[in-house]
């Protein structure tokens, strides 16, 4: 039984939330949506860890997970409205929320029990340590949220101060821990920093590098992806592997060209998000990519940037760090868009996804077992979406370490084998 109001949502033309009274939870959910949960890792041991789970008979314990997402339904009082910004919240929260519950619902039908508690954070901190005081969630036994870092750290603080022990997900925001400090955060999708460091552990698998060039842009942001990038190419080649870091100016490359190689692959990362630095540096490297060998390694963030054209990166070989990137021809990504669609009558977005394999993550853990919430380092997953590889830090928590590396081939982005 997932204990939960279950709003449907309303489509004319253009999609309308109605979300007042979603908070307010008492009624049960009958329904129960199966769906095909993502396969376990084809290993004899995966095979009989998964058939031993099978042979458990169902529990009767209820969990209770708080879910605390910036619906902002004071938008919908009376003379108040939503906002372009506040209504692109409102529907992430409610997309999240509904794929969220559907694992839920899903797992209900292997006999576990859940009482799921949504709490409006408002998209303010102070509505979020606000929450942080109320007895129905501090009974929880998980909280999933706040969304954004603010609200997070708010809410985190409050807890924290008070002495509850109650692991607290971060479920969408890639943002360091160390901006929360909470030893009990669970931190879903991977920093930056890990980013950098898998695309230093790629180069040094594939290329092991005498050398590796960093174009910089000049911009502080830039050293969020070099320092911890440095970090992992000095550890992972034993500083075997020397790495240029050079501020490149209105393109301009050609103080690098005596230290390049015309026969081994020349190894470019750039870190950097600014559109009209990258228009012009990436312009000037494809000109020096027709004499040297050229291979570049890019900012997670490029995947979103439609600016940057695939003829151009794939000439440049270029590589790109990705965590939750969709498979549409995979058998369960089709069937959870077809339940999800018979669901609640919408097309599922990357938020309803990433709502559905926490749900389904964190929901079979409390249903199996709840310590094993304090084990994350040591329970792997596969889901719709992306990976989870959990790694325990002291005062940080858990923090997803997960990359895909990606490179152009025909045009568009591809895992690399």
């Amino acid at each position: 039984m997932t204990s939960v109001r279950n709003h449907r949502l309303l489509l004319s033309g253009s999609k309308w939330l109605v979300l007042a009274g979603i908070v307010a939870l008492a009624a049960c959910s009958p329904k129960v949506y199966t769906v095909s949960a993502p396969p376990h890792p084809k290993t004899p041991e995966a095979k009989k860890e998964a058939e031993k789970a099978a042979e458990k008979p169902a529990t009767a314990r209820v969990s209770t997970i708080s879910m605390l997402l910036p619906f902002t339904l004071d938008d919908l009082n009376a003379g108040a409205q939503y906002t372009p910004a506040t209504l692109s919240r409102a529907n992430l929260s409610l997309d999240y929320y509904q794929g969220f519950k559907m694992a839920l619902d899903s797992l209900t039908a292997k006999g576990y029990n859940y009482k799921l508690q949504v709490f409006d954070t408002k998209d303010t901190p102070a509505a979020s340590s606000n929450l942080a005081v109320t007895p129905a969630i501090r009974t929880s036994d998980l909280v999933v949220g706040p969304v954004f870092p603010d609200d997070l750290q708010a809410f985190a603080n409050v807890l924290a101060g008070s002495g509850k022990v109650i692991p607290t997900v971060s479920p969408l925001s890639p943002a360091a821990p160390a901006t929360v400090k909470d030893q009990f955060l669970v931190t879903v999708a991977t920093p930056l920093e890990y980013h950098a460091w898998g695309t230093a552990e790629f180069i040094n698998e594939h290329y092991k590098p005498k050398k590796v060039f960093i174009l910089k842009s000049g911009y502080s942001d830039d050293n969020k992806y070099i320092t911890p990038f440095k970090k992992g190419v000095d550890s992972l080649s034993k500083r075997k592997t020397k790495v240029i870091a050079t501020t490149i100016v209105r393109g301009r490359l050609d103080e690098l060209v005596p230290q390049l190689s015309a026969t081994e692959e020349n190894v470019f990362v750039i870190p950097s998000t600014n559109q009209q630095f990258l228009v012009v540096t990436l312009r000037s490297l494809d000109s020096l990519a027709k004499k040297y060998p050229v291979t570049l390694f890019g900012h997670p963030s490029w995947i979103k940037f439609s600016y940057l054209k695939p003829d151009l990166l794939q000439r440049l070989k270029t590589h790109i760090t990705n965590t939750d990137r969709v498979d549409y021809k995979s058998p369960q990504i089709s069937a959870f868009i077809r339940n999800y669609r018979k669901a609640y009558r919408s097309e599922p977005t990357h938020y309803a996804m990433m709502g559905f394999d926490e749900g389904l993550y964190f929901g079979a853990l409390l249903g199996e077992n709840p310590d094993d919430l304090k084990k994350l380092d040591k329970k792997d997953f596969t889901g719709l979406l992306n990976k989870y590889r959990f790694i325990k830090k002291p005062g940080l928590g858990w923090i997803n370490t997960h990359v895909n590396v990606l490179e152009y081939n025909n045009f568009e982005l591809k895992k690399v084998e």
